[in-house]
């Protein structure tokens, strides 16, 4: 089969287009024909091994997985021993196991429970979609984001941030989103309260106090928002933070019991994906597609990803180019 393959840590050049072995569906598994996936900012940290720590749990000398990529949307090819929810044909979408090859390739096998068919008429391009989601969804989680509650989310136009304001409201939050100018409309047409541009001044200084302050890019800090928290408030971030400041300001509110910053640390995969299906089924969740790129391209959606000015998601198209087309126009 096609496949994007990584077989030492680098810039994007390091991702080729070659041939892999087709995977099968072991027991409990579900072996998928993938129609679309997504280049995420986690992928261009795996790629990079940036902070150098990471290489822990994906290799020290070079990665332990040769094909990146979590979210997937496709077709189920075939399904292993004791799979009882699938079946050949059905449209699903999903999110891949971080320590196994993932979806930068034409087919990929993942365990059952990653698995959810995909809402009537949703088209593939639109459902490579987890990942951010599930991120967004571990913030509300630990917060315990209660409805009524008010909530800023700093970088509201990514993959996280365009998520969490969705799950957010689908709680019944009141949302704030933080963003850039031409990110504004779009910050309201996913249901945010208000939208505040932070090119034209300084989003601290609004006045006014929030029950939960979320970073979901990296680029702000703590000791920057604590003005915007309420007495008994948490800022949750995404990130490590410079030089690992969250995971010491969060392990120091462990210990206080304070709660006042948390980093994000997300569950199982396991019924989440579920979870996001029955939202988008309700309409309180869609997929924001920046960007398309061919497989073959997929070096070039790296590159993209890493200005860090994305919206929404990356999408790899798999397949011939004619193939590709098609799948486009049904799904």
């Amino acid at each position: 089969m096609k496949a994007a393959v990584v077989t030492r840590y680098g810039s994007p050049e390091v991702v080729t287009i070659g041939e892999a072995a087709k995977p099968t569906a072991a027991a409990g598994e579900i072996l998928i024909r993938v129609h679309a996936a997504s280049v995420t900012r986690t992928d261009c940290g795996e790629l990079r091994a940036h902070p150098f720590f990471i290489r822990l749990f994906t290799g020290l000398r070079r990665p332990r997985r040769t094909i990146f990529g979590l979210d997937f949307a496709g077709e189920v090819e075939a399904v292993g021993g004791a799979v009882t929810s699938f079946k050949p044909g059905d449209r699903v979408f999903g999110m891949c196991p971080s320590r196994s090859n993932g979806s930068h390739a034409e087919y990929v096998s993942v365990p059952e429970r990653v698995v959810a068919a995909m809402p009537a008429g949703a088209r593939f391009d639109e459902a490579a979609v987890c990942e951010g989601a599930f991120y967004a969804n571990a913030v509300i989680e630990q917060v315990a984001l209660k409805p009524g509650e008010s909530i800023l989310i700093y970088g509201a136009s990514g993959a996280i941030g365009t998520a969490m304001v969705q799950l957010a409201k689908s709680i019944g939050a009141v949302v704030t989103a933080v963003v850039a100018t031409r990110h504004m409309e779009l910050a309201r047409s996913l249901g945010a309260d208000r939208a505040i541009d932070y090119s034209v001044g300084d989003f601290t200084r609004l006045g006014e106090r929030f029950d939960v302050v979320a970073d979901v890019v990296g680029k702000t800090s703590y000791f920057r928002c604590r003005k915007l928290l309420k007495r008994d408030g948490t800022y949750v971030a995404t990130d490590l933070g410079a030089w690992g400041q969250n995971v010491v300001l969060a392990l120091g509110s462990a210990i206080t019991r304070s709660g006042r910053v948390v980093v994000a640390t997300p569950t199982r995969i396991g019924g989440f994906v579920g979870f996001l299906r029955d939202r988008m089924e309700a309409g309180q969740f869609r997929g924001i597609v920046d960007r398309r790129y061919p497989l073959e391209e997929i070096a070039d959606a790296y590159r993209y990803v890493e200005t860090g000015q994305k919206v929404g998601i990356v999408v790899i198209d798999i397949g011939a180019p004619g193939q590709r087309a098609a799948l486009k126009r049904s799904g």
